[in-house]
Protein backbone atom coordinates (compact mmCIF):
# COMPACT_ATOMS: atom_id res chain seq x y z
CA UNK A 1 0.00 0.00 0.00
CA UNK A 2 2.83 2.34 0.90
CA UNK A 3 4.66 1.49 -2.37
CA UNK A 4 1.54 2.01 -4.50
CA UNK A 5 0.94 5.49 -3.07
CA UNK A 6 4.60 6.35 -3.64
CA UNK A 7 4.26 5.26 -7.25
CA UNK A 8 1.14 7.44 -7.68
CA UNK A 9 2.92 10.43 -6.11
CA UNK A 10 5.92 9.93 -8.36
CA UNK A 11 3.66 9.77 -11.39
CA UNK A 12 1.92 13.00 -10.43
CA UNK A 13 5.25 14.75 -9.97
CA UNK A 14 6.46 13.63 -13.41
CA UNK A 15 3.29 14.89 -15.04
CA UNK A 16 3.72 18.28 -13.37
CA UNK A 17 7.31 18.51 -14.50
CA UNK A 18 6.32 17.69 -18.07
CA UNK A 19 3.56 20.33 -18.09
CA UNK A 20 5.83 23.01 -16.67
CA UNK A 21 8.59 22.22 -19.19
CA UNK A 22 6.20 22.49 -22.13
CA UNK A 23 5.09 25.96 -20.95
CA UNK A 24 8.61 27.38 -20.50
CA UNK A 25 10.24 29.59 -23.22
CA UNK A 26 12.44 27.80 -25.74
CA UNK A 27 16.15 27.71 -24.95
CA UNK A 28 18.33 30.20 -26.91
CA UNK A 29 21.77 29.68 -28.39
CA UNK A 30 24.60 31.32 -26.48
CA UNK A 31 25.77 34.42 -28.37
CA UNK A 32 29.04 34.17 -30.25
CA UNK A 33 32.02 35.78 -28.58
CA UNK A 34 32.04 39.52 -29.36
CA UNK A 35 34.43 42.34 -28.82
CA UNK A 36 33.47 44.94 -26.26
CA UNK A 37 32.55 47.33 -29.07
CA UNK A 38 30.31 44.91 -30.96
CA UNK A 39 28.56 43.65 -27.82
CA UNK A 40 26.83 47.00 -27.55
CA UNK A 41 25.75 47.12 -31.20
CA UNK A 42 22.19 46.03 -30.49
CA UNK A 43 21.73 48.76 -27.93
CA UNK A 44 23.19 51.31 -30.35
CA UNK A 45 20.78 50.54 -33.19
CA UNK A 46 18.68 53.49 -32.13
CA UNK A 47 21.70 55.70 -31.51
CA UNK A 48 21.71 59.01 -33.39
CA UNK A 49 25.03 58.89 -35.25
CA UNK A 50 24.70 62.53 -36.29
CA UNK A 51 25.59 63.35 -32.68
CA UNK A 52 28.65 61.07 -32.46
CA UNK A 53 31.97 62.83 -31.98
CA UNK A 54 33.81 59.50 -32.06
CA UNK A 55 33.05 55.88 -32.86
CA UNK A 56 33.10 55.11 -29.15
CA UNK A 57 30.06 57.36 -28.62
CA UNK A 58 27.87 54.91 -30.52
CA UNK A 59 29.36 51.67 -29.22
CA UNK A 60 32.60 51.38 -31.18
CA UNK A 61 33.68 50.51 -34.70
CA UNK A 62 31.56 47.39 -35.07
CA UNK A 63 28.46 49.39 -34.17
CA UNK A 64 29.46 52.14 -36.59
CA UNK A 65 29.97 49.65 -39.42
CA UNK A 66 26.58 48.06 -38.76
CA UNK A 67 24.81 51.44 -38.72
CA UNK A 68 26.56 52.61 -41.88
CA UNK A 69 25.71 49.39 -43.71
CA UNK A 70 22.10 49.78 -42.66
CA UNK A 71 22.09 53.26 -44.25
CA UNK A 72 23.64 51.68 -47.34
CA UNK A 73 24.65 54.89 -49.11
CA UNK A 74 27.19 57.71 -48.94
CA UNK A 75 27.18 60.98 -50.85
CA UNK A 76 30.55 62.62 -51.47
CA UNK A 77 31.14 65.78 -53.47
CA UNK A 78 33.80 67.11 -55.81
CA UNK A 79 36.02 64.03 -55.81
CA UNK A 80 37.53 63.46 -59.27
CA UNK A 81 38.57 59.83 -59.52
CA UNK A 82 42.16 60.74 -60.41
CA UNK A 83 42.51 63.24 -57.53
CA UNK A 84 44.59 61.49 -54.84
CA UNK A 85 43.36 58.22 -56.37
CA UNK A 86 39.90 58.80 -54.94
CA UNK A 87 38.53 56.46 -57.59
CA UNK A 88 40.33 53.55 -55.95
CA UNK A 89 39.37 54.91 -52.52
CA UNK A 90 35.66 54.91 -53.33
CA UNK A 91 35.78 51.51 -55.03
CA UNK A 92 37.69 49.96 -52.12
CA UNK A 93 35.30 51.43 -49.55
CA UNK A 94 32.30 50.02 -51.39
CA UNK A 95 33.95 46.62 -51.79
CA UNK A 96 34.87 46.51 -48.11
CA UNK A 97 31.56 47.63 -46.63
CA UNK A 98 28.97 47.20 -49.40
CA UNK A 99 28.00 50.88 -49.19
CA UNK A 100 27.16 52.64 -52.46
CA UNK A 101 28.82 56.00 -53.13
CA UNK A 102 27.41 58.87 -55.13
CA UNK A 103 29.85 61.62 -56.15
CA UNK A 104 28.08 64.94 -56.67
CA UNK A 105 29.71 67.53 -58.96
CA UNK A 106 33.10 65.79 -59.25
CA UNK A 107 34.66 68.71 -61.12
CA UNK A 108 33.56 71.45 -58.71
CA UNK A 109 35.57 73.45 -56.18
CA UNK A 110 35.61 73.93 -52.42
CA UNK A 111 33.11 76.79 -52.59
CA UNK A 112 30.68 74.52 -54.43
CA UNK A 113 30.97 71.96 -51.63
CA UNK A 114 30.10 74.46 -48.92
CA UNK A 115 27.27 75.89 -50.97
CA UNK A 116 25.85 72.40 -51.54
CA UNK A 117 25.36 71.97 -47.79
CA UNK A 118 23.67 75.36 -47.54
CA UNK A 119 21.38 74.55 -50.45
CA UNK A 120 20.36 71.21 -48.96
CA UNK A 121 20.08 71.94 -45.24
CA UNK A 122 16.44 70.89 -45.30
CA UNK A 123 16.82 68.35 -48.08
CA UNK A 124 18.10 64.80 -47.63
CA UNK A 125 17.99 64.13 -51.37
CA UNK A 126 20.78 62.99 -53.70
CA UNK A 127 22.39 66.44 -53.93
CA UNK A 128 22.99 66.70 -50.17
CA UNK A 129 26.63 65.81 -49.39
CA UNK A 130 27.58 63.77 -46.34
CA UNK A 131 31.26 64.71 -46.32
CA UNK A 132 33.56 67.39 -47.69
CA UNK A 133 37.10 67.48 -49.08
CA UNK A 134 37.99 71.18 -48.98
CA UNK A 135 40.81 73.69 -48.99
CA UNK A 136 41.94 74.97 -45.63
CA UNK A 137 40.26 78.37 -45.92
CA UNK A 138 36.88 76.71 -46.36
CA UNK A 139 36.99 74.81 -43.07
CA UNK A 140 36.34 77.83 -40.84
CA UNK A 141 33.88 79.17 -43.42
CA UNK A 142 31.79 75.99 -43.33
CA UNK A 143 32.11 75.78 -39.54
CA UNK A 144 30.68 79.30 -39.18
CA UNK A 145 33.83 80.51 -37.47
CA UNK A 146 34.52 83.49 -39.73
CA UNK A 147 31.27 85.26 -39.00
CA UNK A 148 28.93 84.52 -36.07
CA UNK A 149 26.00 85.11 -38.41
CA UNK A 150 27.09 82.33 -40.77
CA UNK A 151 25.38 78.93 -40.44
CA UNK A 152 27.35 76.19 -38.71
CA UNK A 153 27.44 73.51 -41.35
CA UNK A 154 29.87 70.97 -39.88
CA UNK A 155 29.63 68.18 -37.35
CA UNK A 156 32.56 67.54 -35.00
CA UNK A 157 34.11 64.08 -35.23
CA UNK A 158 37.49 62.59 -34.32
CA UNK A 159 38.61 59.40 -36.02
CA UNK A 160 40.33 56.67 -34.02
CA UNK A 161 43.73 57.67 -35.49
CA UNK A 162 43.25 61.33 -34.54
CA UNK A 163 46.46 61.61 -32.51
CA UNK A 164 48.61 60.76 -35.56
CA UNK A 165 47.12 63.41 -37.87
CA UNK A 166 49.64 66.18 -38.50
CA UNK A 167 48.62 69.72 -39.42
CA UNK A 168 46.45 72.61 -38.32
CA UNK A 169 43.33 70.72 -37.25
CA UNK A 170 40.30 72.19 -35.58
CA UNK A 171 40.67 71.14 -31.93
CA UNK A 172 37.07 69.94 -31.75
CA UNK A 173 37.30 67.89 -34.95
CA UNK A 174 35.13 70.10 -37.16
CA UNK A 175 37.77 69.89 -39.93
CA UNK A 176 41.13 68.15 -40.09
CA UNK A 177 44.03 67.65 -42.50
CA UNK A 178 43.72 64.71 -44.88
CA UNK A 179 46.66 65.24 -47.26
CA UNK A 180 48.92 67.90 -48.73
CA UNK A 181 51.20 68.76 -51.64
CA UNK A 182 53.30 71.51 -53.20
CA UNK A 183 52.51 73.82 -56.11
CA UNK A 184 54.04 72.81 -59.44
CA UNK A 185 53.99 73.47 -63.18
CA UNK A 186 52.50 70.68 -65.29
CA UNK A 187 54.02 70.84 -68.76
CA UNK A 188 52.67 69.03 -71.82
CA UNK A 189 56.02 69.02 -73.60
CA UNK A 190 54.41 67.68 -76.80
CA UNK A 191 52.40 70.92 -77.11
CA UNK A 192 55.12 73.51 -76.37
CA UNK A 193 55.80 74.12 -80.08
CA UNK A 194 59.45 74.93 -79.55
CA UNK A 195 59.02 76.90 -76.33
CA UNK A 196 61.34 76.01 -73.47
CA UNK A 197 60.14 74.36 -70.27
CA UNK A 198 59.52 77.15 -67.71
CA UNK A 199 61.49 76.86 -64.47
CA UNK A 200 60.40 79.96 -62.53
CA UNK A 201 57.26 81.98 -62.00
CA UNK A 202 58.77 84.92 -63.88
CA UNK A 203 59.34 82.63 -66.90
CA UNK A 204 55.57 82.45 -67.34
CA UNK A 205 55.55 86.12 -68.41
CA UNK A 206 57.69 85.42 -71.49
CA UNK A 207 56.05 85.97 -74.91
CA UNK A 208 56.81 82.37 -75.91
CA UNK A 209 53.99 81.23 -73.63
CA UNK A 210 51.27 83.29 -75.33
CA UNK A 211 47.93 81.42 -75.20
CA UNK A 212 49.56 78.52 -73.35
CA UNK A 213 48.97 78.92 -69.61
CA UNK A 214 46.00 77.54 -67.72
CA UNK A 215 44.85 77.69 -64.11
CA UNK A 216 43.30 74.65 -62.39
CA UNK A 217 40.01 76.37 -61.73
CA UNK A 218 38.21 79.63 -61.05
CA UNK A 219 40.24 81.34 -58.29
CA UNK A 220 37.05 82.77 -56.83
CA UNK A 221 35.73 79.29 -56.09
CA UNK A 222 38.58 76.77 -56.38
CA UNK A 223 41.06 76.34 -53.54
CA UNK A 224 43.74 75.01 -55.91
CA UNK A 225 43.39 77.99 -58.23
CA UNK A 226 43.30 80.50 -55.36
CA UNK A 227 46.48 79.03 -53.92
CA UNK A 228 48.10 79.36 -57.36
CA UNK A 229 47.55 83.10 -57.00
CA UNK A 230 48.94 83.01 -53.44
CA UNK A 231 52.04 81.08 -54.59
CA UNK A 232 52.58 83.64 -57.37
CA UNK A 233 52.35 86.42 -54.80
CA UNK A 234 55.04 84.90 -52.57
CA UNK A 235 57.35 84.57 -55.57
CA UNK A 236 56.76 88.11 -56.79
CA UNK A 237 57.38 90.26 -53.72
CA UNK A 238 54.26 89.41 -51.76
CA UNK A 239 53.96 88.03 -48.25
CA UNK A 240 51.62 85.74 -46.38
CA UNK A 241 49.68 88.85 -45.43
CA UNK A 242 49.84 90.53 -48.85
CA UNK A 243 48.44 88.65 -51.82
CA UNK A 244 48.19 91.73 -54.05
CA UNK A 245 51.37 90.90 -56.04
CA UNK A 246 49.77 87.58 -56.95
CA UNK A 247 46.71 89.29 -58.38
CA UNK A 248 48.95 91.75 -60.24
CA UNK A 249 50.98 88.85 -61.64
CA UNK A 250 47.84 87.16 -62.93
CA UNK A 251 46.78 90.49 -64.47
CA UNK A 252 50.09 90.59 -66.34
CA UNK A 253 49.59 87.06 -67.61
CA UNK A 254 46.06 87.89 -68.75
CA UNK A 255 46.98 91.22 -70.33
CA UNK A 256 49.82 89.66 -72.31
CA UNK A 257 47.53 86.92 -73.56
CA UNK A 258 49.55 84.19 -71.87
CA UNK A 259 46.78 83.21 -69.43
CA UNK A 260 43.85 81.40 -71.00
CA UNK A 261 40.21 81.71 -69.85
CA UNK A 262 40.11 77.94 -69.61
CA UNK A 263 40.22 75.54 -66.65
CA UNK A 264 43.21 73.25 -67.16
CA UNK A 265 41.67 69.90 -66.31
CA UNK A 266 42.97 66.53 -67.48
CA UNK A 267 41.06 66.53 -70.75
CA UNK A 268 42.19 70.02 -71.70
CA UNK A 269 45.81 69.22 -70.83
CA UNK A 270 45.76 65.96 -72.79
CA UNK A 271 44.51 67.77 -75.90
CA UNK A 272 47.36 70.29 -75.62
CA UNK A 273 45.05 73.26 -75.11
CA UNK A 274 46.98 74.38 -72.02
CA UNK A 275 50.60 73.32 -72.59
CA UNK A 276 51.58 74.96 -69.30
CA UNK A 277 49.31 74.68 -66.26
CA UNK A 278 49.66 75.34 -62.56
CA UNK A 279 48.68 72.43 -60.34
CA UNK A 280 49.24 70.78 -57.03
CA UNK A 281 52.03 68.24 -57.29
CA UNK A 282 49.65 65.34 -56.74
CA UNK A 283 47.44 66.30 -59.67
CA UNK A 284 50.37 66.88 -62.01
CA UNK A 285 52.02 63.60 -61.02
CA UNK A 286 48.74 61.73 -61.42
CA UNK A 287 48.28 63.11 -64.93
CA UNK A 288 51.84 62.11 -65.82
CA UNK A 289 51.19 58.56 -64.62
CA UNK A 290 47.74 58.26 -66.20
CA UNK A 291 48.77 59.68 -69.59
CA UNK A 292 51.72 57.27 -69.65
CA UNK A 293 53.60 59.22 -72.30
CA UNK A 294 50.59 60.17 -74.41
CA UNK A 295 51.09 63.08 -74.12
CA UNK A 296 54.43 63.48 -72.38
CA UNK A 297 54.14 65.37 -69.11
CA UNK A 298 56.97 67.00 -67.21
CA UNK A 299 56.37 68.12 -63.62
CA UNK A 300 58.41 71.16 -62.61
CA UNK A 301 58.83 72.43 -59.07
CA UNK A 302 59.60 76.08 -59.82
CA UNK A 303 62.70 77.54 -58.28
CA UNK A 304 62.16 80.20 -55.68
CA UNK A 305 59.91 79.77 -52.68
CA UNK A 306 58.14 76.40 -52.58
CA UNK A 307 54.44 76.67 -51.79
CA UNK A 308 52.64 73.97 -49.83
CA UNK A 309 49.04 73.45 -48.91
CA UNK A 310 46.71 71.22 -46.93
CA UNK A 311 43.33 69.79 -47.80
CA UNK A 312 40.80 69.04 -45.10
CA UNK A 313 38.03 66.57 -44.40
CA UNK A 314 34.77 67.47 -42.71
CA UNK A 315 31.34 65.96 -42.07
CA UNK A 316 28.17 67.85 -42.88
CA UNK A 317 25.98 68.65 -39.89
CA UNK A 318 23.08 67.86 -42.24
CA UNK A 319 24.48 64.58 -43.57
CA UNK A 320 21.65 62.29 -44.79
CA UNK A 321 23.88 59.30 -43.94
CA UNK A 322 25.65 60.29 -40.69
CA UNK A 323 26.98 56.82 -39.85
CA UNK A 324 28.32 56.22 -43.36
CA UNK A 325 29.91 59.67 -43.26
CA UNK A 326 31.79 58.78 -40.08
CA UNK A 327 32.79 55.36 -41.40
CA UNK A 328 34.16 57.05 -44.55
CA UNK A 329 36.36 59.26 -42.39
CA UNK A 330 37.56 56.27 -40.41
CA UNK A 331 38.49 54.56 -43.66
CA UNK A 332 40.29 57.60 -45.06
CA UNK A 333 42.44 57.86 -41.95
CA UNK A 334 43.14 54.15 -41.60
CA UNK A 335 46.48 52.77 -42.78
CA UNK A 336 44.68 51.40 -45.84
CA UNK A 337 43.04 54.68 -46.75
CA UNK A 338 46.12 56.79 -46.17
CA UNK A 339 48.15 54.40 -48.32
CA UNK A 340 45.69 54.86 -51.18
CA UNK A 341 46.16 58.63 -50.92
CA UNK A 342 49.92 58.17 -51.09
CA UNK A 343 49.59 55.94 -54.15
CA UNK A 344 47.68 58.85 -55.68
CA UNK A 345 50.74 61.09 -55.06
CA UNK A 346 49.16 62.95 -52.14
CA UNK A 347 51.22 63.22 -48.97
CA UNK A 348 48.87 61.74 -46.35
CA UNK A 349 48.29 63.52 -43.06
CA UNK A 350 49.58 60.48 -41.18
CA UNK A 351 52.75 60.29 -43.31
CA UNK A 352 55.11 60.51 -40.32
CA UNK A 353 53.32 57.71 -38.50
CA UNK A 354 53.10 55.51 -41.59
CA UNK A 355 56.77 55.90 -42.47
CA UNK A 356 57.89 55.33 -38.87
CA UNK A 357 56.16 51.94 -39.02
CA UNK A 358 57.26 51.20 -42.62
CA UNK A 359 53.65 51.00 -43.80
CA UNK A 360 54.44 52.78 -47.08
CA UNK A 361 56.71 51.06 -49.59
CA UNK A 362 59.84 52.91 -50.64
CA UNK A 363 58.52 53.13 -54.20
CA UNK A 364 55.48 55.04 -52.98
CA UNK A 365 57.61 57.39 -50.87
CA UNK A 366 60.03 58.04 -53.73
CA UNK A 367 57.19 59.07 -56.06
CA UNK A 368 56.14 61.89 -53.70
CA UNK A 369 57.79 65.31 -53.51
CA UNK A 370 60.86 65.06 -51.33
CA UNK A 371 60.24 65.57 -47.61
CA UNK A 372 62.88 68.32 -47.65
CA UNK A 373 60.91 70.23 -50.27
CA UNK A 374 57.70 70.10 -48.33
CA UNK A 375 59.37 70.78 -44.99
CA UNK A 376 60.84 73.97 -46.44
CA UNK A 377 57.65 75.05 -48.20
CA UNK A 378 55.72 78.11 -47.10
CA UNK A 379 52.31 77.10 -45.77
CA UNK A 380 49.84 79.81 -44.76
CA UNK A 381 47.74 79.58 -41.65
CA UNK A 382 44.02 79.02 -41.96
CA UNK A 383 43.36 82.64 -41.03
CA UNK A 384 45.80 83.87 -43.68
CA UNK A 385 44.18 81.65 -46.28
CA UNK A 386 40.74 82.91 -45.33
CA UNK A 387 41.88 86.51 -45.73
CA UNK A 388 43.57 85.75 -49.06
CA UNK A 389 40.53 83.88 -50.34
CA UNK A 390 38.31 86.86 -49.54
CA UNK A 391 40.71 89.25 -51.32
CA UNK A 392 40.81 87.08 -54.44
CA UNK A 393 37.06 86.71 -54.50
CA UNK A 394 36.56 90.48 -54.11
CA UNK A 395 39.30 91.68 -56.50
CA UNK A 396 39.68 89.08 -59.23
CA UNK A 397 37.17 90.70 -61.58
CA UNK A 398 38.43 94.26 -61.09
CA UNK A 399 42.16 93.46 -61.14
CA UNK A 400 42.51 90.45 -63.46
CA UNK A 401 39.23 90.60 -65.32
CA UNK A 402 39.45 87.11 -66.83
CA UNK A 403 36.62 84.65 -66.36
CA UNK A 404 38.09 81.14 -66.01
CA UNK A 405 35.63 78.52 -67.25
CA UNK A 406 35.50 74.85 -68.12
CA UNK A 407 36.17 73.90 -71.71
CA UNK A 408 33.50 72.60 -74.04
Amino acid sequence: MKSNRMFQLFALVMVAVFVLASCAPAATQAPAAQSSSSSSSSSSQSFDWSKATSAADGGGMDALVAAAQKEGNLTVITLPRNWCDYGDMMDSFTAKYGIKIQDVNPDGGSADEVQAIKDNMQNAGPQAPDVLDIGAAYGPLAAGQNDPNDPKLLSAYKVTTWDTIKGNNDPDGLYYVDYYGVMSFEINTDALNGASVPQTWSDLLKPEYKSMIGLPGDPRASNEAAQSVYAAAINNGGTLDNIQPGLDFMKQLASSGNLLPLIADGGVIAKGETPVSIHWSFNALADKANFNGNPNIQVVYPTGTAWGGYYYQAISAYAPHPAAARLWEEYLYSDEGQTILAKGFCIPARFADLTSRSVLSQDIVNALPSPDMFNSAVIPSIDQLSTARAAIKDQWDSVVGLDIKSGS
